[in-house]
This record gives C-alpha cells, sequence and structure tokens, in this order.
C-alpha cells in the first residue's frame, strides 16, 4: 500500500457535500482515506471571476499505480458531475494527486508531486494540519518550509461549516 496525498476542492452547487461525497466514493475505487484536513474557504487563483472553493486534503492508501489512481479520480469527478468545460474554471470537484510515497512521476497525463503545490495556499495550508515535517521528493524541504516560502497570498480561511453550527444551534435549544 502507498500512502497518498489528494488535494479536493469544489466551487459549485454545494461545495461541503461535493466534497463529502468524494470523500466516500473513494474507497470504492480502491482508496482508503485515513486522514481529512479541515476545510477552508479559498479565493479563486488561476480565474479570479469564479466563486470562492472549499479545499482540504486528505491522506490516503492503495494499491493502485499512479495512472490507474488517477483514473480512478477522474471517473469520480465525473461520476460527480464534473464537466471540463472551462479550463481552470468552476467545478463540481477537482481532485488533484499531490504526493504519491516519495515517488516522482513524469508523464504527459500526470506529473508526481503536482507540479504546483508549493505555490499554492489552497494546497499547502490543508495539507501542513496533516502532515506539517513530510518533505517534498524533490524540493527537498517540509510542507510548513514550502508554505513559509510560497509567492503565493491567496486567501485560504478555515471553514466553519453552516451544517455543523445549525445541527449544534438545535442541539442545544434541545438540551435548554
Amino acid at each position: 500500500m502507498k500512502t497518498i496525498f489528494l488535494s479536493l476542492g469544489s466551487n459549485v452547487g454545494d461545495r461541503e457535500q461535493n466534497i463529502a461525497h468524494a470523500i466516500e466514493a473513494m474507497a470504492s475505487r480502491g482508496i482508503q482515506v485515513r486522514r481529512q484536513s479541515s476545510l477552508y474557504a479559498s479565493e479563486p487563483v488561476d480565474l479570479p471571476t469564479q466563486s470562492w472553493f472549499l479545499n482540504c486534503v486528505v491522506e490516503a492508501q492503495t494499491e493502485l499505480m499512479p495512472r490507474q489512481l488517477l483514473h480512478a479520480l477522474q471517473e469520480l469527478e465525473l461520476d460527480l458531475g464534473r464537466r471540463r468545460l472551462v479550463r481552470r474554471g468552476p467545478r463540481v470537484v477537482d481532485i488533484d494527486i499531490l504526493l504519491y510515497g516519495s515517488s516522482v512521476v513524469r508523464a504527459p497525463e500526470l506529473e508526481v508531486p503536482h507540479p504546483r503545490m508549493a505555490e499554492r495556499r489552497f494546497v499547502l495550508v490543508p495539507l501542513r494540519e496533516l502532515a506539517p515535517a513530510l518533505r517534498h521528493p524533490t524540493l527537498k524541504k517540509t510542507i510548513s518550509e514550502l508554505l513559509a516560502e510560497t509567492r503565493n497570498r491567496s486567501q485560504v480561511r478555515r471553514w466553519h461549516s453552516q451544517k455543523f453550527s445549525v445541527s449544534s444551534a438545535k442541539a442545544a435549544k434541545n438540551q435548554a
């Protein structure tokens, strides 16, 4: 089993539910999620006129090889409604392979580690939550170091679920 890190994002529809459905569906595709970061609201970086994203990172294990993993994740995105109409545009769900153990993969359809992860706060902030001392296989720096050094200053804020707030309020009311 390989330990992998995946980045998930959504900025269409019920973003929180889209991510939850994606994580839940991974098990049926040979991806066993072990840990999940908090959700973060992130300002769009590549196409700033679109809605803000919710993002998180998961640590998982899989026996899938990198290309098999990529295809399984792309099928999952399609099953959840992803349509690639505008490059880096709005999406129901986006799942990127950040790290695949300490492996380095360079192929036309897949690069691991993710080639832009060190430039993206919306990836580094939740990844640091899970694995601050993890070393990038080619840059040889920890996730904490990469976050401290990135030039990207886009806003990334911890998300406080409205769903949680509503249920918490109901529970408090019932206890009163």
